[in-house]
């Protein structure tokens, strides 16, 4: 029988950042990256969560370091990137998770929330890749974009362009930093978080509607980001950039 090696699916011994790490996606990427034996440094613009999150990242026997930073501001990414190379050396892997979002129709949403949705979903994901990338030799970067960006959705047009942009800008990034850097994107469906678990609710009517319509009959524990999320930060993925990797039930493929 022939011996069969492949490359592990881990980010053990690797060090990464996570961009709104702190809550909902990013801190369970975050978390489950810290698990897995990588030193994690997840940051948000709250200094409360920042430390806080720390202080779990710690248990789980990662090293961190307790930064917040604002996607809106680059020079807050730079202090942030200094600060890590300095304490923990250099970033493997960029996970930019950091969310803003606006419910209003397209004839009603205003410049204002048209430009604040955007400058974090999209021109956060920008200033940080040009600020992280810059400095990594090899690696990976993670965005985290929606279904959103490929379905018609009610009241989330910002939203929806600022994902479809981030699309656009992964395909973009990979072309232009391959070999040295894989660019790809994490496609959430609907998952429960703690900031949307009363929306999603079970015995909601949204909640009931999102089950029947997805194939998998339920929506995503945000857990369920977290293995996607390793396999694109991993060596596994070697050959992989460019990519949008959906993890969504279904749902998007069984739209129409």
């Amino acid at each position: 029988m022939t011996d069969y090696e492949h490359t592990p699916v881990t980010v053990d011994g690797k060090t990464a950042v996570v961009i709104g790490g702190t809550s909902g996606i990013g801190e369970a990427i975050a978390l489950g990256f810290a698990s897995e034996g990588a030193d994690v440094v997840a940051t948000s613009r709250s200094s409360e969560r920042v430390r806080d999150t720390a202080a779990k990242l710690r248990e789980l026997g990662a090293e961190t370091v307790e930064r917040p930073c604002d996607v809106t501001d680059r020079a807050t990414l730079e202090r942030l990137r200094d600060e890590v190379d300095d304490e923990l050396g250099e970033v493997d892997v960029l996970v930019t998770s950091a969310g803003a979002v606006s419910r209003d129709r397209v004839l009603d949403v205003s410049e204002s929330e048209w430009r604040r949705v955007v400058d974090v979903q999209l021109d956060g994901v920008y200033r940080a890749v040009q600020t992280f990338a810059r400095e990594m030799s090899g690696g990976s970067v993670v965005a985290i974009s929606s279904v959103a960006a490929e379905l018609a959705m009610s009241h989330l047009p910002a939203y929806s362009a600022a994902k479809g942009g981030t699309d656009a800008f992964v395909r973009a990034a990979a072309k232009e930093l391959a070999p040295d850097v894989r660019v790809n994107a994490l496609s959430p469906g609907f998952v429960i978080t703690p900031q949307n678990a009363e929306t999603y609710a079970e015995g909601t009517e949204k909640r009931e509607r999102l089950d029947r319509r997805t194939p998998m009959k339920r929506v995503a524990d945000r857990e369920e980001m977290v293995g996607a999320a390793i396999y694109l930060a991993s060596d596994a993925s070697s050959f992989t950039t460019g990519e949008v990797i959906r993890v969504d039930g279904g749902f998007a493929p069984s739209a129409l």
